[in-house]
């Protein structure tokens, strides 16, 4: 009809500049993490496959805590279930804010990287069971290639030196967050065996004193919630659910309007102040004692002879590509969505690749789904065989790419006045026509990033 704006939509074009802002901080701790549990993960493997395995073995299943508290738990353990919640909590912080004021919060733009999660985590489940369960095998491991490792991911980048353009950054930290979530989800509804209801009450009250004193009385100091943080991922853990959907739920809990005179969202800010230890310290340290892997001959026949490590593998680095990258086909082809005119569906399909390295998560629920050690060790070979096999695919894609990526990145931070405003973001786009809202938006951060620098001086 004349009076309707039947535009097409552009998808994965450039982010504005709040967005992008909060997306490049995000990474840039994350892409530290990444190298950093690149080498935790090296550094278990070569432990794990030297004359001092036993002694790797001892530090990992060594226990220490309360046992009055059913807290008497192994290393492993204690990373997995204590750890892990802090980085469950970063994702659930950073998911809370990308459905009110990102990229999730528009319709328009949610769809695309919603489709493109929903499908990159079901077809790799589908991939599983048809692999699995026609040579003989079970569903049990079905979860396991369900999962995206962004530190993993990132710190990829970082090692072959690409130049990402900004938005399929943000696409690819969209599909991890939106993962994770269905990660929880995944352990809280078929991973949980026996529930404590007084234990799990206990968890429930817990979390609504914590949205109680921060979102109703706006309550401040650490020390507040530090202590409540504990006794709900206490509880959450005596409950029989899974310690880390503890962590999420409180990340989903933060108040993501602007509060203080600065204008900062406390969902923003404080997932600032906890992903360095979230990427730098919990993920590492889990990789740490969950990578240590005996790699031998009879380990890689094991992974490609066996249903259900090879259903782990193929789901991971064939399942991850079709499913991320045919949701984002789909979503484009139905909709009036166009890509950014400055990509092609071979960036897409390399992000797709990125999207298989499934490290840290897939071994948790790979844990979870196979209690027997000896089955446990050729689940995680097959974790490492199929992410490491999406990252030398997305690898050698990437970098035919690059020379395009350097000169977007390039273009992306020119700043010849040097006011911290990108130019870019300083004139006219006739491709993407500037809505008020993005005006005030851009006017905003600059008058924050000034009293920032004010402040520092």
């Amino acid at each position: 009809m004349p009076g309707r704006n039947r535009r097409n939509r552009t998808v994965l074009g450039r982010l504005p500049l709040p967005e992008r802002t909060f997306v490049a901080d995000a990474l840039r701790t994350e892409t530290v993490g990444g190298m950093v549990l690149l080498a935790a993960a090296a550094v278990a493997l070569v432990w794990a496959n030297t004359p001092w395995s036993s002694a790797y073995e001892s530090v990992r299943n060594f226990h220490f805590g309360i046992g009055a508290l059913g807290l008497d738990l192994s290393v492993a353990h204690w990373t997995a279930d204590g750890l892990l919640a802090i980085f469950f909590f970063v994702a659930g912080a950073e998911l809370k804010r990308e459905l009110v004021v990102g990229e999730l919060s528009h319709p328009g733009t949610a769809a695309l990287p919603m489709i493109a999660a929903v499908c990159g985590m079901a077809v790799p489940a589908l991939v599983y069971g048809l692999v699995a369960t026609s040579l003989g095998g079970t569903w049990n491991g079905w979860a396991v290639p369900m999962a995206t490792d962004i530190a993993f991911a990132l710190g990829v980048l970082a090692v072959i030196d690409t130049h990402l353009p900004s938005a399929l950054r943000a696409f690819l930290l969209t599909l991890a967050v939106v993962d994770d979530l269905g990660a929880v989800v995944v352990i809280a509804l078929f991973y949980t065996s026996a529930i404590n209801l007084a234990a799990l009450i206990g968890a429930v009250v817990g979390l609504g004193l914590f949205f109680h004193l921060h979102d109703r009385r706006r309550v401040h100091g650490w020390y507040w919630y530090l202590p409540l943080a504990l006794v709900i991922w206490g509880l959450t853990h005596a409950s029989g659910v899974h310690a880390t959907v503890a962590g999420v739920a409180m990340g989903l809990l933060l108040r993501v309007a602007e509060d203080g005179e600065r204008g900062r969202r406390p969902a923003e800010w404080i997932a600032h102040l906890v992903r360095p230890v979230s990427a730098g310290v919990a993920v590492p340290l889990f990789a740490l004692f969950a990578a240590g892997v005996s790699v031998t001959g009879d380990t890689l026949k094991n992974v490609i002879s066996q249903p259900e490590p090879l259903g782990v593998a193929l789901g991971l680095a064939a399942g991850k590509v079709l499913g991320v990258f045919g949701g984002s086909y789909l979503a484009v082809r139905f909709t009036r969505a166009r890509l950014g005119q400055d990509l092609a569906w071979a960036d897409v399909l390399a992000v797709a690749m990125l999207a298989g390295i499934g490290f840290t998560v897939s071994l948790l629920i790979g844990e979870l789904a196979y209690p027997d050690p000896a089955d446990l060790e050729h689940i995680k070979a097959a974790v490492l065989l199929g992410s490491l096999t999406s990252a030398l695919l997305a690898t050698v894609l990437l970098r035919l790419r690059n020379t395009k990526y350097r000169r977007l990145y390039e273009e992306e931070n020119r700043d010849e006045n040097a006011d911290g405003i990108p130019d870019i973001y300083q004139q006219a786009d006739p491709a993407r026509p500037q809505s008020t809202d993005d005006t005030q938006a851009q006017h905003g951060d600059r008058h924050r990033h000034r009293g920032d620098r004010s402040v520092d001086t």
